[in-house]
């Protein structure tokens, strides 16, 4: 009885925050991320249907544990013809987590600048340095280059792009897996200038020189340029610049959704427009986003929508790393809020 009441005591008093950080550090991480994960796809579903984004991030998680015991005991003694001896022992602990979570609307200047805003190059381009495919990022986080367009949900019959856009991106992509392809940032005055490098050995192949060549060649630049300066806009193009178009978030979101298949009574309708077309040089959506028949339960992200299942497939690698780039990418554009974002506070001690 004894040893019992001081193990109950013991656990009802000590403080056990260290037991349960290793844990929960881990698992409230993995729950907002999972949580990011469907208000992103529940986004680029909303706007595929003219619906506006909302963004609601968790600004708070405060976990309150408790943890109580009780014990008990009963004894019957007797001392006639020998009997024996009998008695009873119980106890029990409780455990009880009760999590709120505080969510804080991002509204206002603040939305502004984190979605309504294009993304500024400087933000962008830097992420080729840390091995993010160019063709995806660019595909991703870019309207034009030059004059070389992009896809575009509300251009009307020309939608799809050009040719030349597409295989600009091939190229690059091509010649940073050779390693000839590197981003610069220099300070100014003015502020940064970002530069793209590209420069080719004499012992590369002659389809990297190609590659290269080809690249200066959709750009507009002198032959054998190999710092271009790219500038934000539809820029005066002379010698070795190029302009550049980034899309804002929500542009970037609403892209990401014309790729989706939708059923063709929504288009019908005119619940949404037509899913953007491709060219045949691209080979498939940067995202692609399911819908109808019967989702999995291991699905990478999922979202219902209007009484339909909509989900990104746990064995579609690559668009699952075009999706992370997307949360990167929103994570880069939040960068600049006052209130950082999330805090959780675990009080565990008894």
């Amino acid at each position: 009885m004894a040893a019992l009441t001081t193990t109950l005591a013991t656990s009802a008093c000590m403080p056990f925050g260290t037991r349960l950080l290793q844990d929960d550090q881990v698992d409230y991480a993995r729950a907002l991320v999972f949580a990011q994960k469907r208000q992103t796809l529940a986004n680029i579903v909303g706007l595929r249907y003219a619906e506006p984004a909302v963004v609601l991030p968790v600004s708070q998680v405060i976990a309150a544990y408790s943890l109580d015991g009780s014990a008990n005991a009963a004894a019957a003694l007797s001392t006639q013809n020998n009997a024996p001896t009998t008695g009873s022992i119980g106890g029990g602990i409780g455990y009880a987590t009760r999590p709120t979570f505080t969510f804080t609307p991002l509204t206002g200047e603040d939305f502004a600048n984190a979605y309504s805003r294009p993304l500024a190059p400087s933000l962008v381009l830097p992420l080729v340095q840390s091995g993010v495919p160019i063709d995806v990022l660019l595909r991703l986080a870019v309207q034009s280059i030059g004059s070389l367009q992009n896809s575009a949900a509300l251009s009307g019959a020309n939608n799809a792009g050009s040719h030349g856009f597409f295989e600009l991106l091939q190229a690059l992509r091509r010649l940073q897996l050779g390693g000839f392809v590197a981003m610069r940032l220099e300070g100014s005055p003015q502020g940064n200038r970002i530069f793209m490098s590209i420069e080719v050995p004499a012992q590369a192949s002659d389809d990297d020189r190609a590659d290269a060549a080809r690249v200066r060649e959709l750009l507009t630049v002198p032959a054998g340029t190999t710092d271009i300066e790219v500038l934000y806009g539809v820029a005066d193009e002379s010698g070795s610049r190029v302009g550049i178009v980034t899309r804002s978030v929500i542009g970037m979101l609403t892209e990401v959704g014309a790729q989706i298949q939708v059923p063709p009574e929504d288009v019908a309708s005119g619940a949404t427009l037509a899913t953007v077309g491709f060219l045949d040089i691209e080979r498939r959506p940067v995202i692609i986003v399911h819908t109808g028949g019967k989702m999995p339960d291991n699905a990478y992200a999922s979202i219902k929508h209007q009484r339909r299942d909509y989900w990104i497939e746990q064995t579609d690698f690559d668009s699952k790393f075009a999706f992370s780039v997307v949360q990167t990418l929103i994570a880069l554009a939040q960068a600049g809020r006052s209130q950082p974002i999330p805090v959780v506070t675990i009080p565990a001690g008894g």
